[in-house]
């Protein structure tokens, strides 16, 4: 079983910055894509930014390029998402998520292909 724990999240004002983390347990976490998603209240969860098993390959959604970095430390089983430039449209519970296809150097965009969820972590950013 997959573990998937978020933290970082909280209160920021517009232009400025947040770190989430999301620390992994119960599988060889090397050895997985992973991914970020966003859900604000009264919208469907959107894809922000899939990082490959081996960090060869990242994809963000054009609403965050440039202004979000998604990372990971396979060593210490964490993913990142550096958060710079924020807005109010911003504004969502971030979760990260695990794809279960084995090396898999394409990191999928689409929310269905992940199988292990985190509970979430709250952004909010203030205008």
């Amino acid at each position: 079983q997959v573990q998937l724990v978020e933290s970082g999240g909280g209160l920021v004002q517009a232009g400025g910055s947040l770190r989430l983390s999301c620390a992994a347990s119960g599988r060889t976490f090397s050895r997985y894509a992973m991914g970020w998603f966003r859900q604000a209240p009264g919208k469907d969860r959107e894809f922000v930014a899939a990082v490959n098993w081996n960090s060869g390959r990242t994809y963000y959604a054009d609403s965050v390029k440039g202004r979000f970095t998604i990372s990971r430390d396979n060593a210490k089983n964490t993913m990142y998402l550096q958060m710079n430039s924020l807005e109010p449209e911003d504004t969502a519970v971030y979760s990260c998520a695990l794809n279960p296809a084995l090396y898999n150097l394409r990191p999928p965009s689409v929310a269905s292909q992940y199988d292990y969820w985190g509970q979430g972590t709250q952004v909010t950013v203030s205008s």
